[in-house]
C-alpha cells in the first residue's frame, strides 16, 4: 500500500529533505503540494512528478478531494495547530514539524482532533528512526556505561538574517528550533521526565537577534539525581554533539542531530574506546516510511502528539525560567514508549533534489 502525502509549505526543509526523501521509501508518494508561491509549486511539482498543486487558500479544497491520505506540515510554528486540526477533521493523518505547536493548549487541541477523527498525529522526530540514535539508547539500556548520570549537549549554527525562526511572532528562537533536539534526546536517554528546570538567555547587538535571543542555556533536573545541560545557539559555528556520563563509562555522539552527516558514536569504558561511524542514511525517508508503515498497519506512531506536547511543556517551562530567573517545577506523565530497533529505517541518501526560491 502506498500512502499519498500532501506537503504543506514549500520552504527549505521541504525542498532539501522531505520531498527528496519520500521517493526513496517505496511505501509513500507526494501527490499534492500546498504553497504560497505558484511558480515554486509548479517547478517542484514538475521535478518530483507531483500531480496536484494548491495555494494556502485552497487547502480545504485539497483536504476535501481524494488526493492525499496524509499531510506533512512544514510551516512556521504559529501555523502548525490550525493546519493540523483542519487536516485531522478532514480524515487525514498528520506529520507536523517540531515543535508541535506554540502552546500546550494548541497541542492538546491537535491531539483531540486526531483522536476524534480516528487518524494519527505524529511529531516529526526523524531521529527516532535513525540507527545511530537508537544504538545509543540500546547501549544505555544494556548497561554499557552503568547508570547514566549526566547529559551535556551543544547545538549551534549561524542563522540566516531572513530565517523565519528569528521571528517572535512564530515562536522562533534557538530553544524552540534546535534546543528541542537536546530536550527530546535526554528524555529518552534517561527514560524519564524532568522535574525542575532553570535557564538563561542572552541578547546581543547583532541585528539578527532583535526579536529572539542568540543563545539559550538550560539545566534540567531529573529523578534519581540525574542532570542534563545544553546550549542552543543561532550565532556560533555549526556544532551538534552530546555526551552522556555514566557510573561506568561515557558515550559521546558527534553530528548527533544533523540529517546531512553520518552519526558518530564513541563508547569509552576505562582504557577501552569503541567508535562506530554509521553510514549516511536519509532520515526523512526513514521517518516517512515509518509513519506510512504505522498507517498501513493501524498502529499509532511512537512519536505521537503526546510526545510533542511533553517537549512543548518543557520548552515553556524553560522560557519561564529564563524570563523570571526562578527554577520551574514540571510534572509530566511518564512515557511508556521509546525509540527502538523496530523503528529504524535505512535508506541510502539521494542527490536528486531541486532547490528553488
Amino acid at each position: 500500500m502506498t500512502i499519498r502525502y500532501g506537503v504543506v509549505g514549500a520552504g527549505w526543509i521541504s525542498q532539501i529533505a522531505f520531498l527528496p526523501g519520500v521517493g526513496l521509501t517505496g511505501n509513500s508518494k507526494t501527490t499534492a503540494l500546498v504553497s504560497g508561491n505558484r511558480e515554486v509549486s509548479e517547478r517542484l511539482a514538475e521535478f518530483y512528478d507531483i500531480e496536484h498543486t494548491f495555494t494556502y487558500d485552497q487547502y480545504d479544497e485539497m483536504l476535501a478531494a481524494d488526493v492525499v491520505d496524509a499531510v506533512y506540515i512544514a510551516l512556521p510554528n504559529s501555523m502548525h495547530a490550525d493546519y493540523a486540526i483542519r487536516a485531522a477533521k478532514a480524515g487525514k493523518h498528520v506529520i507536523v514539524e517540531k515543535p508541535l505547536a506554540i502552546s500546550a493548549q494548541e497541542c492538546r487541541a491537535m491531539i483531540e482532533a486526531a483522536k476524534a477523527a480516528g487518524v494519527y498525529l505524529m511529531t516529526a522526530y526523524r531521529l527516532h528512526n535513525e540507527p545511530g540514535t537508537v544504538h545509543v539508547l540500546d547501549l544505555i539500556r544494556s548497561g554499557a556505561i552503568g547508570d547514566p548520570r549526566v547529559f551535556s549537549s551543544v547545538f549551534s549554527f549561524q542563522a540566516g538574517r531572513d530565517n523565519h525562526r528569528l521571528k517572535a511572532s512564530h515562536w522562533g528562537g534557538p530553544l524552540q528550533d534546535i534546543g528541542i533536539y537536546c530536550v527530546n534526546a535526554v528524555r529518552h536517554i534517561f527514560a524519564d521526565e524532568p522535574v525542575e528546570v532553570t535557564a538563561v538567555r542572552n541578547q546581543t547587538d547583532d541585528p539578527r537577534f532583535s526579536e529572539v535571543e542568540e543563545s539559550f542555556a538550560a539545566t534540567m533536573m531529573f529523578p534519581k539525581g540525574r542532570v542534563a545541560q545544553f546550549v542552543a545557539s543561532f550565532g556560533a559555528e555549526q556544532l551538534d554533539t552530546y555526551r552522556i556520563a555514566g557510573t561506568e563509562g561515557e558515550i559521546a555522539v558527534e553530528r548527533a542531530y544533523d540529517f546531512q552527516s553520518p552519526t558518530i558514536v564513541r563508547l569509552t569504558r576505562g582504557a577501552e574506546v569503541v567508535e562506530h561511524v554509521f553510514g549516511q542514511t536519509d532520515q526523512f525517508a526513514g521517518q516517512t516510511a515509518y509513519f506510512s508503515d504505522c498507517i498501513t498497519a493501524g498502529v499509532a506512531p511512537e512519536s505521537c502528539g503526546e510526545e510533542g506536547l511533553a517537549d512543548v511543556e518543557i520548552l515553556l517551562a524553560l522560557e519561564e525560567a529564563a524570563k523570571t530567573g526562578a527554577a520551574q517545577k514540571i510534572e509530566l506523565d511518564q512515557r511508556r514508549r521509546h525509540p527502538d530497533t523496530t523503528m529504524v529505517r535505512r535508506f541510502a541518501p539521494t542527490v536528486r533534489r531541486l532547490m528553488v526560491s
